[in-house]
């Protein structure tokens, strides 16, 4: 082979691969760092890029997206001599792609080690209680120390999360009985208030229903009075009104003398001394003319049925005169019988009975 065409070739490899070395691509949100002579020169912004080979050394790429990076679970002693596991994780951004090449020679580790230094730090000076219920203060002064140290590494910690608190496993039991005992604790509140609170309100019930019966009763016993005050004022206007005269009292008087007699217990009869004077009276009022009274003004004819039916009645009453008479006599039946003056429900009418009959 002809050698210019061999050194034409070599010539042509040589130049496409400075070309090729000279043009540097570089993405969205990363950088690149460059040295010249071994010395730190620029930072390749994303785009297209040129450099001079052979003399510019550019690195590897940084990026200068927001990174999460979760830490293992590291142990930390409380304040109380408790070992708990606390597993971290932390949002960070990397704002000065120079700083975090030069400044430091692996930005990851040393974020890592600060965390856990700053953890136990913190959670050194609380109790387990107050560990497990502050995880924004934990959190908030993490992220405040990291900030401070991170600033000359060109980072920015945005966030530090606590992800778990895990305390051993006898504290874990004890926990879980305390919880249980404040769960039944509260169960035990709430059942008593539950039952309180049912009483006082069948209590108040009951005493509403007493109330409302005590007050039905009241307004039944007042109308049940003013029915019965009524019924009497209008008998007692219909009695005067009617004008009755002794006979036709006599002739009632009859009709409650019945009514002595009705127990079953009754085997001695009190025959008061006005029978006979009221059974005279009543055989008077069927043996003679009626005389009008103010209600009947005008004269009614009396039929025959009704002449026998006063006929029958005389008879009747001349037979209870008999019977009374026979009653009174000490020679009568084997009833025990006893005349016995009670006082008169109507003295006024029997006193004009016993003139009528002078």
């Amino acid at each position: 082979m002809d050698p210019l065409l061999l050194v034409g070739l070599f010539i042509i490899l040589f130049a496409a691969m400075t070309l090729l070395k000279a043009v540097r691509i570089v993405p969205q949100a990363r950088a690149r760092n460059v040295e010249r002579l071994g010395r730190y020169h620029r930072t390749l912004k994303p785009g297209l890029n040129f450099v001079i080979p052979y003399i510019d050394r550019v690195y590897t790429m940084i990026d200068l997206r927001e990174q999460v990076v979760s830490f293992r679970p590291q142990p930390v002693i409380t304040e109380d001599n408790l070992v708990v596991e606390i597993d971290t994780v932390l949002y960070f951004q990397v704002t000065d792609p120079r700083a975090a090449a030069y400044e430091i020679a692996n930005y990851i580790t040393g974020v890592e080690q600060l965390t856990v230094t700053t953890l136990r730090n913190v959670v050194g000076s609380m109790d387990l209680e107050k560990t497990l219920t502050s995880r924004d203060t934990i959190n908030s002064q993490l992220r405040g120390v990291l900030d401070e140290a991170t600033g000359k590494w060109g980072l920015r910690v945005n966030r530090v999360e606590i992800k778990a608190i895990d305390p051993p496993k006898t504290i874990k039991d004890a926990m879980e009985k305390q919880m249980r005992a404040e769960r039944d604790k509260r169960a035990a509140i709430l059942n008593a208030e539950g039952q309180r609170q049912s009483q006082i309100l069948t209590a108040e019930g009951d005493k509403q229903s007493r109330i409302l019966r005590a007050e039905g009763q009241r307004t039944a016993a007042i109308l049940e009075a003013e029915g019965q005050s009524r019924a009497i004022d209008q008998v007692f206007q219909a009695v005067h009104r009617n004008d009755p005269d002794p006979k036709l009292l006599a002739y009632q008087y009859l009709q409650v003398l019945p009514q002595l007699a009705q127990g079953d217990g009754n085997t001695f009869w009190v025959i008061p001394s006005e029978v006979t004077s009221a059974l005279q009276g009543v055989s008077k009022a069927f043996t003679e003319a009626l005389p009008r009274s103010a209600a009947t003004r005008e004269e009614v004819p009396q039929s025959s049925a009704a002449e026998e039916e006063a006929a029958k009645a005389a008879e009747a009453a001349a037979e209870a005169v008999a019977d009374a008479q026979e009653a009174e006599s000490p020679n009568g039946p084997r009833q025990i019988t006893q005349k016995v003056s009670e006082p008169s429900p109507f003295p006024d009418l029997d006193k004009k009975h016993s003139e009528a009959e002078r």
